[in-house]
């Protein structure tokens, strides 16, 4: 077998065994979610996260892990929670941790790095989340949201389900594997890329390279891949996937972890969602705190482990 058919051969083991995988591992946390949501609708997250208590900063963090809204979603929501007059600080926690704790990225993580990286990277993310949060609502940035955001919106249904049976006729689980079905479905194609240009990455790149520019020994390559990572912006689903290729070439953990938080942290999409809502300096505040908590949980985990 020649090194050509040989680097084929393994780019094709690992995506058969990524696809197989997390294809399970999707489809288990997805309904599992489901079945949270059906005992903690969006109603009641609302109405909790309304409450200006010192522990509703920490309330909304675990809140957040529980709900991965996408991205058109997320917006309208935060607008519910902009009219409910919710606190400031506790909405940015959920803005912040929704995306970044979802638990498909969780569950991800565990299975590709082991459960001492999720471990780590949910603490890390949860408490950067809660400090930003506090922080921005103390120095005052509640200022630079839009006064428009406060309105009332257009009665639309994002991301709902559709069904030609109605709802009430159907059995509460067989409604959540539905949705679970539909969310798989429209994530395939990024789950598939992901895994495909892991796979590609694994079976063709030269590890002699990827050590080179992005291994713990090069003090540049955590500021560099969390930079990348935002623009970037490929779906947890299938930048988790791309990342296990990288780190199997030689890619440190900690620059791994940065661009893993980049990119699931803040997408080009969302931001421009958030201009409906946030004036610019607050987009800028976004953005930094995002880029911060890349860097910082790259190095802390690379001096750290």
């Amino acid at each position: 077998m020649s090194i050509t058919q040989s680097m084929v051969m393994e780019a094709l083991d690992m995506f058969l065994f990524l696809a197989a995988e997390l294809t399970v591992l999707f489809l288990a946390i997805s309904y599992l979610v489901g079945v949270l949501q059906e005992f903690i609708p969006p109603q009641k997250i609302q109405s909790i996260l309304s409450s200006k208590n010192g522990k509703g900063y920490v309330i909304a963090g675990f809140l957040g892990a529980i709900t991965p809204f996408c991205s058109c979603s997320t917006i309208p929501f935060l607008k519910g929670l902009l009219r409910a007059r919710a606190g400031f600080g506790t909405m940015m926690v959920f803005l912040f941790a929704s995306p970044l704790l979802n638990p498909i990225i969780i569950g991800l993580f565990a299975v590709t790095f082991g459960l001492q990286v999720a471990t780590f990277y949910f603490v890390m993310a949860m408490g950067v989340s809660i400090i930003a949060g506090y922080t921005l609502e103390k120095l005052g940035f509640e200022q630079y949201v839009k006064p428009d955001a406060y309105s009332e919106p257009a009665k639309k249904k994002c991301c709902g389900s559709s069904s030609g049976k109605p709802e009430q006729e159907i059995s509460k689980w067989r409604r959540i594997w539905n949705s679970t079905w539909k969310d798989f479905i429209k994530v395939l194609p990024y789950l598939m890329f992901g895994i495909g240009l892991g796979s590609m990455i694994y079976g063709f790149m030269p590890t002699e390279f990827v050590a080179r520019v992005a291994s713990d020994s090069n003090p540049f390559a955590i500021p560099v891949a969390a930079v990348i990572g935002i623009p970037l912006y490929i779906r947890a689903e299938a930048v988790i996937p791309l990342s296990a290729a990288l780190a199997a070439k030689g890619m440190g953990l900690g620059a791994v972890m940065a661009l893993i938080i980049g990119s699931a942290g803040a997408s080009l999409t969302e931001v421009i969602l958030l201009k409906s809502i946030f004036k610019n300096r607050m987009i800028y505040a976004f953005l930094t705190v995002i880029l911060g908590m890349a860097v910082s949980a790259g190095y802390l985990y690379s001096y750290m482990f």
